[in-house]
């Protein structure tokens, strides 16, 4: 039999007593929303890290409005997403994220099965509406929505990077610092970043036992291919898994160093994490790009450079180096071709010699005719 609507785990009238005469009635039924929303949630098997993400947009955007949900209008939603995206300059995707967590929430307050509504118009004399709709939200028509200004390191400036890299482990070497295992796994680190066209996430996620073999490249060993399980997901679903195929015998070597005769010094032999730290832990991405950061200022190199032009990288050196796109879409987890496109920035030269190959047919025939 199925479950009567006001039996619905969220339902107001499970939230709220009723004949009871409060002090301040406003707060007492917002209090009782977020809570039915999480149980609401929580009968829907959604992750408490997911639940106190979705509470936090929601108390951001009362405290934007300064009003209660039953008074929010969709205006409130365009002067707030106005500010994240002018004075606080946060990225496309990110204030998606948030419309979408808003729209979660209002749905869950104007559905009628959940009697909030009806609640609101018999205490307060007004009632919920929908604050999210297509024209003041933002749609999600590219997988790649990062910053313009972002680009690939040329080969020069990767070459000085990972080289800088490497001679930080040499320094601290010779110095005896305490820092010189970290150094060798920042700068493999990188490395793997490049060579497999990470994300900054995904390679901060990678396990030790995510490397496997590639019967199609038996001299890469049990590197030849990488099992990337926490690849960029989509809303509402789980992380998408790809494997990528290793292609750089030199990013292999490296790794293949690391794991056999650096990360076994961090003393962590039961820890699963491809990278660890000191301590014994996992590392984290913001230590990823504080590192990155570090290096990047220490060479002078632009500020565009961040550690997701390293995949970038990949997909201009890989374009460059005449791999098939199609290949190269499968190693980067895009599901569209224009994805990798705006990954692409071929040199100039590169450019020049595709043009000339295009144009040698049209002059070569010209020759033979005499022209």
């Amino acid at each position: 039999m199925a479950r009567s609507q006001t039996g619905l785990a969220g339902a107001a009238r499970l939230e709220l007593v009723a004949g009871v005469v409060h002090l301040r009635p406003q707060e007492v039924v917002l209090e009782a929303m977020l809570r039915g929303w999480r149980a609401q949630q929580t009968s829907r098997r959604v992750k408490e890290g997911t639940l106190v993400a979705r509470e936090q947009t929601v108390h951001r955007f009362l405290a934007f409005t300064n009003e209660f949900p039953w008074a929010w209008m969709p205006a409130h939603l365009d002067e707030w997403s106005a500010s994240l995206l002018g004075e606080r300059r946060l990225a496309a995707s990110t204030v998606r994220a948030y419309q979408c967590e808003l729209r979660l929430f209002s749905a869950y307050l104007i559905d009628p099965r959940y009697g909030w509504a009806a609640v609101c118009e018999e205490r307060f004399g007004t009632h919920p509406v929908a604050i999210c709709h297509e024209w003041n939200t933002i749609a999600h028509l590219n997988d790649y929505e990062g910053d313009p200004e972002a680009r690939p390191f040329t080969r020069k400036e990767l070459q000085r990077f990972l080289d800088y890299a490497d001679e930080q482990v040499e320094r601290a070497v010779r110095a005896r610092r305490k820092g010189a295992l970290a150094a060798y796994r920042d700068t493999t680190l990188f490395k793997v970043i490049y060579a497999w066209g990470l994300r900054r996430g995904e390679a901060a996620r990678l396990d030790l036992a995510d490397f496997g073999r590639n019967p199609a490249a038996p001299a890469f060993g049990r590197y030849g291919t990488l099992n990337v399980r926490y690849g960029k997901a989509k809303r509402g679903q789980p992380p998408r898994r790809r494997n990528v195929l290793s292609v750089m015998d030199w990013a292999v070597e490296a790794v293949a160093d690391y794991a056999d005769n650096v990360r076994p010094r961090f003393g962590c032999a039961d820890h699963p994490a491809l990278w660890v730290t000191e301590r014994g832990g996992r590392i984290k991405p913001s230590e990823i790009n504080a590192r990155f950061v570090a290096y990047r200022q220490a060479l002078n190199l632009p500020e565009a450079l961040v550690p997701h032009s390293l995949r970038h990288s990949y997909v201009t050196h890989l374009t460059e180096d005449g791999v098939d796109r199609r290949f190269i879409q499968q190693q980067v987890g895009h599901e569209c071709d224009t994805s990798t496109a705006v990954y692409t920035h071929v040199s100039d030269d590169f450019m020049n010699a595709a043009l000339a190959r295009a144009l040698a047919p049209a002059f070569d025939g010209r020759s033979a005719a005499g022209e």
